[in-house]
């Protein structure tokens, strides 16, 4: 798509895909740890050398979402965080950041603001790319050629069991990534080293696009399993948990990040 070609998004990919390294895509939540900290926390997460981040518009029904980040949306909502203000807060870091900065959000959110309209205000504020992970599949083609018109990477979930026609049409409409669910379920931590391998392998048969792995992935190890295969890992509980437990969110961020970083799978020699 060569209106892509300058979304910061596909160009961090291809210089992962050149360079034969993987990338690490953390996710926090719009107005948590506190109203004010994510400026500060994405700054931190991009110097410790996060390559994408997620933010999460707090939606009072989450859709995926873990008891962690249904609680931080909660908390956030609480606070009095709106979309506006998240929106200020990225236009306010993003000139002094390099990662790609994507927004995780209910599609029902940019309804309520109209889809063109946010869609438009994304882009006036930083972001790359939008994930709507309750996007109709039915809708989804509108919602990409929107995102088309303002050079915007789209980002929408496969499950693991998605296949046929539904898996296609998803596929199509997805732009600058996929999202793959290394699992059922919903977000939140787990024990076991998730198994993408199979799936990775089917989804390169039907697909050029860079593939980001998500769901139950919160340690280095977990992300060298992830990463292994597909292009990113990408950690939202674990990292949401710990914010949620400390007094300096920005240092928090910065050294799990860091941390995280030592698992992304490293070029055959």
């Amino acid at each position: 798509m060569s209106e892509h070609a300058n979304n910061r998004i596909t160009r961090i990919f291809e210089e992962h895909r050149q360079a034969n390294t993987k990338a690490l895509m953390p996710f926090v939540v719009g107005g948590h740890p506190t109203p004010d900290s994510l400026p500060t926390v994405i700054k931190a997460m991009d110097d410790a050398g996060a390559d994408i981040i997620e933010i999460g518009f707090p939606f009072s029904d989450p859709i995926a979402d873990g008891p962690v980040i249904a609680a931080a949306m909660h908390e956030a909502l609480q606070n009095q965080v709106t979309p506006g203000k998240i929106l200020e807060s990225i236009s306010a870091v993003r000139p002094h950041i390099k990662a790609g900065l994507v927004a995780m959000l209910s599609v029902s959110i940019t309804d309520r603001l109209g889809r063109a309209s946010f869609l438009d205000r994304a882009v006036n504020a930083g972001l790359d790319g939008v994930i709507l992970p309750d996007l109709d599949p039915e809708q989804a083609p509108d919602v990409a050629n929107l995102c088309d018109q303002r050079g915007l990477s789209l980002g929408l979930l496969v499950g693991p069991a998605t296949t046929g026609s539904r898996l296609t049409s998803i596929l199509d409409s997805c732009r600058g990534f996929v999202y793959l669910l290394a699992r059922a379920g919903i977000t939140g931590e787990s024990k076991a080293a998730p198994e993408v391998e199979a799936r990775v392998t089917e989804l390169r048969k039907v697909t050029k696009l860079p593939i980001a792995c998500g769901f139950g992935i919160g340690s280095p190890s977990q992300v060298e399993a992830v990463t292994k295969h597909a292009d990113a890992a990408i950690v939202g509980s674990a990292l949401v948990r710990r914010l949620q437990n400390t007094t300096d969110p920005a240092s928090c961020a910065s050294t799990f990040v860091q941390e995280l970083r030592t698992g992304l799978a490293q070029p055959a020699r």
